[in-house]
């Protein structure tokens, strides 16, 4: 269970702090909720206590689990290339819902690998844009860091997939 002030990573919206544990009324029964802020647009969410696991609420990983995001986004395969552009962007979408940072990672690298072929679509851009945000985010938490000291590992971790870098 968590604690308020903790930490805890909500899928596709990021890395959060829990404000306070409240009960509501809700058609007649008293139900537990976590009222939980999202670090990065202070939007509020809340999670009743009894769908935390099903919602994917989880803790932020560890510092000893980044080097293997690192190692994933190092890797260099691409299944993707010739999936159509909405079925690349529905699968890339189910792994940013699960709330994994290992999926949050591939789907970064795929799309920064894609990006260096062609252009991507504003979709995929925004997708893009999302994925680097989470995973910056719980990076920089897990190494208690700099949110810029991990932009910067990402991309020369990215550098290495090409010269030219935009």
């Amino acid at each position: 269970m968590f604690k308020v002030g903790e930490l805890a990573v909500y899928p596709a919206h990021g890395v959060g702090v829990i404000q306070s544990i409240e009960y509501k009324e809700i058609s007649g029964f008293d139900q537990e909720f976590l009222i939980m802020r999202i670090l990065e647009n202070d939007m509020i969410i809340m999670i009743p206590t009894t769908s935390v696991q099903n919602v994917g609420l989880r803790q932020v990983i560890d510092e000893g689990q980044v080097p293997r995001v690192y190692d994933i986004l190092r890797e260099k395969n691409m299944d993707s290339e010739t999936q159509s552009w909405n079925r690349r962007y529905r699968e890339y979408m189910e792994k940013i819902k699960t709330g994994s940072v290992f999926e949050v990672a591939a789907v970064l690298r795929d799309l920064f690998a894609l990006k260096e072929d062609k252009e991507l679509s504003f979709g995929e851009r925004k997708m893009f844009d999302t994925a680097r945000s989470l995973l910056v985010k719980e990076l920089s938490i897990a190494k208690r860091t700099e949110e810029a000291v991990i932009e910067n590992d990402i991309m020369n971790i990215f550098q290495t997939y090409s010269p030219t870098m935009s």
